[in-house]
């Protein structure tokens, strides 16, 4: 049995264990203890799960199928980890396989860190087998390996047997994974050729987003972690340019600059523009002329 969250791209979490249980001819049952809302660049957003349904789910599957060996992954809340104690106290599995899930492969944090010394304080006493992170030399693989090793223990196979075991599987899987790929550098790089073109008409997020089909939630997490920016930061910068432009090169006053750039008055645009740049449009124009 496996007890942990949800992974929306099966990378790791409740999908990877049941990808890795089944391919060592295994059979899940499962008990999930948090859902992820979650893309390739990282977590966006935890839904726990009340302890209660938490609670339901471990005992339907204890009831009908009593597995022998449990391994338990993220745990997010001290209400689900008193119920998941409480059941393993109750059932008394014959190994119980703990990966502390403190944080994610991409670097989100899980837990905080009272949950963490509660975790040390309350689960572990009732754990047969931790798995440190040093434990698998590949990056990531740490989730497969402890639910290889969960399997080799329901087996039959001793400790050092299972461990050696998970260590072989992890060993093949980290030469032939097939990473899931997203599409952030051209997503990124579409953004920018859109902002480019229309920097100045459209100047909310929103836009942009429905634009290219994707969530802003998604697109900020994209230029984020690419350009350390948010999408807003971006389209300012680009539009800033655009003000500087027409106020070099025009003779265009500043109500016929806010107008082209998508301001709703001059007032709008020169209280924009002295925010960023520290003096208004008129000063901006007046500085560069005497420069030439």
């Amino acid at each position: 049995m496996t007890i942990t969250g949800s992974d929306s791209t099966s990378e790791s979490g409740i999908q990877a264990d049941i990808k890795t249980i089944s391919e060592l001819g295994g059979y899940a049952v499962t008990a999930i203890t948090s859902v992820t809302v979650q893309t390739t660049l990282g977590i966006q957003e935890f839904f726990d799960l009340p302890a209660k349904i938490v609670e339901a789910q471990i005992e339907a599957v204890m009831n009908d199928v009593q597995p022998d060996v449990v391994k338990i992954g993220m745990i997010r809340t001290e209400e689900v980890l008193d119920v998941v104690v409480e059941e393993l106290r109750k059932y008394k599995p014959r190994h119980v396989v703990y990966d502390p899930t403190v944080r994610s492969s991409r670097g989100d944090s899980l837990m905080t860190e009272n949950m963490l010394n509660l975790i040390v304080d309350k689960l572990l006493p009732m754990v047969t087998q931790v798995v440190r992170l040093d434990a698998v030399k590949y990056h990531g693989m740490k989730n497969r390996y402890a639910s290889a090793l969960a399997v080799f223990l329901n087996n039959g196979d001793d400790t050092e047997l299972a461990k050696k075991k998970a260590n072989e599987y992890v060993d093949r899987m980290a030469v032939k994974e097939n990473n899931l790929k997203g599409r952030a550098n051209e997503l990124y790089s579409d953004l920018l050729d859109e902002v480019a073109s229309n920097a100045g008409r459209k100047n909310d997020v929103q836009y942009y987003a429905d634009k290219l089909n994707v969530s802003s939630r998604y697109l900020a997490q994209v230029t984020r972690m690419i350009a350390h920016k948010t999408p807003k930061m971006i389209i300012d910068e680009y539009l800033i340019k655009k003000v500087e432009l027409l106020l070099k090169t025009t003779d265009w006053n500043v109500q016929e600059v806010a107008n082209e750039c998508g301001f709703s008055s001059q007032a709008h645009l020169t209280n924009y523009f002295k925010k960023r740049m520290g003096m208004t449009p008129t000063d901006y124009r007046r500085k560069k002329r005497e420069m030439l």
